[in-house]
């Protein structure tokens, strides 16, 4: 790819940063009534002194016990919203590729059948280790893609990424099927895992990841600069003094940390990192510095909306937030296929 063919990727939004700074600022204060909103919606709606109460450690009520359980549960969502978002958006400046999302590009698939094949053949059962096998999956379907993308003359270009990763996709999931049909014992919570959701959250399943995500979200912010050094091409990066293959390497490696732990906890949850990028691009600029906190920041509030939207819609039952997320999606990458006909960044 060379600097000429390259689109300038780095044309932002007339938009400076003290309004950017604002805009980010606003966006975190939606967040955080989206929380309160979490923990007072659900089967039964809880009052704000229920939630004052058990904050204050108050289990007295049943309103206080359901907010108890309730906030793991937001404290979940939020994690791996913020962890999705902030990885399309590295996966998308990485490869260039505005199709780029850890489901579509068959990241997500891969942790999962990593997790299905870690519980069917060796009878894993804890989130501490899901983690490790879920990252090491993300991290071979990631390096499969790549792989396939890069056949070919021109290289890994748009399109073929985006094939090679429907095809990925597609052939992980069916492999997970034929793991988990022949098995009875496991396959109704195997499916269900599958579906990707949020529901039933606590300490145990959350602090596991907690380090992976730390550790990914903190590789994935430190390579804003040099993200914005590929986005010139690869030739003019290379001429500016940037290592493009470790940079690559690096920004990969925290965006797939980000997505092992991610599915590892919540199951495969698709769209968020496609979604949520995109937007965050076409109002504030491209610029990473900017681009990587918005979508951390969006990702975590619509992730944290769709699973409200899950309880309040279906109620009393609930639906799973990989439903909702995908039901917003799914417009939404029609709209991107025809708007960029699969043209780079």
């Amino acid at each position: 790819m060379t600097a000429t063919a390259a689109p300038s990727a780095l044309a932002t939004v007339r938009i400076g940063n003290g309004r950017r700074a604002a805009w980010l600022l606003g966006l975190m204060l939606a967040l955080a009534l989206l929380c309160g909103l979490s923990v007072a919606i659900g089967s039964r709606w809880v009052s704000w002194s229920d939630i004052v109460g058990a904050l204050l450690g108050d289990d007295s009520t049943m309103g206080q016990a359901a907010v108890l359980l309730r906030l793991p549960r937001t404290a979940l969502a939020v994690m791996a919203g913020a962890a999705l978002g902030l990885a399309g958006a590295v996966m998308q400046g990485v490869t260039r590729n505005p199709l780029a999302d850890p489901g579509l590009m068959g990241v997500n698939t891969g942790a999962a059948l990593a997790v299905v094949i870690g519980v069917a053949w060796f009878n894993m059962a804890s989130t501490g280790a899901f983690v490790w096998v879920a990252i090491a999956g993300a991290g071979g379907a990631a390096a499969l893609v790549y792989a396939m993308g890069s056949l070919g003359r021109g290289g890994a270009t748009p399109l073929k990424l985006a094939l090679a990763g429907a095809a990925t996709s597609i052939a992980l999931n069916s492999f997970a099927l034929a793991v988990i049909l022949p098995r009875n014992d496991i396959a109704g919570g195997l499916r269900s895992w599958q579906v990707g959701g949020v529901g039933g959250a606590s300490a145990d399943r959350i602090l596991p990841v907690l380090p992976f995500l730390a550790i990914g979200m903190a590789i994935c912010l430190l390579s804003a600069r040099r993200l914005n050094s590929l986005a010139l091409g690869d030739d003019l990066a290379a001429g500016l003094g940037e290592r493009v293959a470790f940079t690559r390497a690096v920004a990969a490696l925290g965006a797939i940390l980000l997505c092992g732990a991610t599915t590892a906890a919540c199951g495969p949850i698709g769209f968020v990192g496609l979604v949520v990028p995109h937007f965050c691009r076409l109002l504030f600029g491209s610029d990473h510095r900017w681009l990587l906190p918005f979508s951390a920041v969006g990702g975590a509030a619509l992730l944290l909306f769709a699973d409200i939207l899950g309880r309040i819609i279906a109620r009393p039952a609930e639906l799973d937030v990989g439903i909702l997320t995908a039901f917003i999606g799914a417009p939404v990458f029609v709209w991107i296929v025809r708007r960029h006909r699969l043209r780079e960044l």
